[in-house]
């Protein structure tokens, strides 16, 4: 089974964003209340399962790490949305997707 890092302070990001200068990571911005979040999820994991290579993953759970979802939005210029998937490389965005767009076939296009 793959470590999905739960991401609660800005030191734990700051650290994400310095592991995409060496590898690809995967942020999953989840909702705990939403049904769409929760299916996300579901396929962002299957998702996490099925990758080889050195690969990180995160969650932030956004009703417990509101300031650090909302730091993901500013420092990516991006939407805040839950859910959401976002792909680092180099310390910026490569791809980010939210709610029904966020499958399993996609974040395996997107990914390879």
């Amino acid at each position: 089974m793959v470590a999905i890092e739960r991401i609660e302070n800005v030191s734990q990001l700051d650290a994400l964003f310095e592991q995409s200068k060496e590898r690809r990571v995967w942020i999953f911005k989840h909702s705990l209340s939403c049904s769409v979040s929760i299916y996300a999820w579901s396929e962002f994991r299957r998702f996490a399962e099925s990758v080889q290579g050195d690969v990180v993953f995160a969650l932030i759970e956004v009703q417990t790490a509101r300031l650090v979802s909302n730091d993901v939005a500013r420092r990516l210029n991006i939407r805040h949305q839950s859910p959401q998937a976002i792909l680092l490389r180099e310390g910026a965005v490569a791809w980010h997707a939210s709610h029904f767009d966020i499958e399993l076939a996609a974040l395996r296009h997107i990914d390879s």
